[in-house]
């Protein structure tokens, strides 16, 4: 279920694919897992750009639907099939982590993920060799250019667009709380930035990133887009950055706020958390209950989160009082009313590994915690490569 982020099928196109959707063409809540993977030199753990070499090699295998380059050549991008429920899409995840890690070694190269590298540089990196990545180049300029960011996505299918905007007015209040589950990117160019993911301040930069406006309709959504198509302001619908987003043409909501994992039992347990999510959200549509909450205090929450992970002070919205309570805390208030949904979703045991990451940190305070062992970045970076090949 990969998207590029420079991928473009054409205005007219792409225009279409807005207007008609795939909304409700399949079954309801299947899920699909997206990552962005960091391929490593084995020696010093640095960067290297090698997509190429492993898709070549791909390309004729059962994996060629599921890896994909992107805008850097040090970067492969994966995605699961449409699975019909989280254990489903853990097992193909886990599939494709072998099959890079095995044949990146193959390659002389290893496999990392992380928010971030802890300290490659992005002007040593090659921009992979397509004519879509190129035109953002030329676009975006620096800011494409700096965007040495890996992140991970979660798709999962809703019945109708307007409750797929209905939900994505829900899942806005959980962003900070995903973004502080997730977060796994605290260096950045060598540099500890104080930051829980500093690869959500990095690509804060992007344009149409961030918190998506407002719709009235899924018509306002679409003639927004289709206008901006028209007039060149983007080439379709997936220039449109943002954290949550529909995605007409899979007929998903698109979940992209947080950090790639560097374990892969915390990627699923991330996608059983917003699987859940949706469901409760869609439940709550289907009784008329459609929040929305005003984008300065979301923003706000959101800078908190990555600034301070799971110990960020955050605004409590959903209770609708004037105080703060640590991520940690609303991510277990959360889980208590996701664990009665993930056991009619078939995923309590993926979701129950929320409660070791608010127990034992996130991936941020994994890496630190190698970090003040011996100050060593180079060992924090060979922790990343290693856990990520753990499958």
């Amino acid at each position: 279920m990969a998207e590029s982020k420079g991928e473009g099928t054409g205005k007219g196109a792409a225009r279409s694919s807005v207007l008609d959707h795939r909304f409700g063409a399949g079954p309801p809540l299947t899920v699909g897992i997206e990552e962005e993977y960091m391929l490593l030199d084995p020696g010093g753990f640095d960067l290297v750009s090698g997509v190429e070499e492993l898709l070549a090699e791909t390309a004729e295998t059962e994996m060629a639907d599921r890896l994909k380059p992107e805008l850097m050549q040090c970067v492969l991008e994966s995605g699961t099939r449409v699975c019909e429920d989280v254990p489903e899409a853990a097992a193909d995840l886990r599939l494709i982590r072998q099959y890079v890690a095995n044949h990146a070694r193959a390659h002389n190269m290893r496999l990392g993920a992380a928010g971030t590298h802890p300290f490659s540089l992005f002007e040593n990196q090659k921009i992979t060799a397509r004519d879509r990545y190129r035109a953002l180049v030329e676009m975006l300029q620096y800011v494409a250019r700096r965007e040495l960011v890996f992140g991970m996505h979660v798709h999962v299918a809703v019945p109708s667009p307007q409750a797929c905007l209905a939900v994505m007015e829900g899942v806005l209040i959980e962003l900070p709380v995903l973004l502080a589950l997730s977060a796994n990117s605290p260096f950045w160019r060598g540099d500890h930035t104080g930051l829980a993911s500093s690869r959500a301040m990095i690509f804060s930069a992007f344009p149409r990133s961030g918190l998506p406006p407002r719709f009235a309709d899924y018509q306002d959504y679409a003639e927004a887009v289709g206008f901006m198509e028209a007039t060149g302001a983007i080439g379709d619908y997936t220039h449109l950055w943002w954290d949550v987003r529909p995605h007409p043409r899979f007929g998903t909501i698109e979940v992209r706020v947080m950090d790639c994992q560097t374990r892969v039992e915390d990627t699923v347990a991330l996608a059983a958390y917003v699987q859940c999510l949706v469901k409760l959200l869609l439940d709550r549509y289907a009784n008329g209950q459609v929040l929305s909450y005003h984008r300065m205090l979301l923003s706000e929450n959101k800078w908190l989160a990555l600034r301070y992970g799971l110990d960020a002070p955050l605004m409590d919205l959903a209770a609708g009082k004037r105080v703060k309570m640590a991520a940690r805390t609303l991510a277990r208030r959360r889980i208590r009313e996701l664990r009665p949904i993930s056991r009619e979703l078939g995923c309590a045991d993926e979701l129950a590994r929320i409660d070791w990451i608010l127990e034992n940190g996130n991936g941020a305070d994994r890496q630190r915690q190698v970090w003040n062992a011996n100050r060593d970045i180079c060992e924090v970076a060979e922790e990343i490569a290693l856990a990520a090949e753990r499958v």
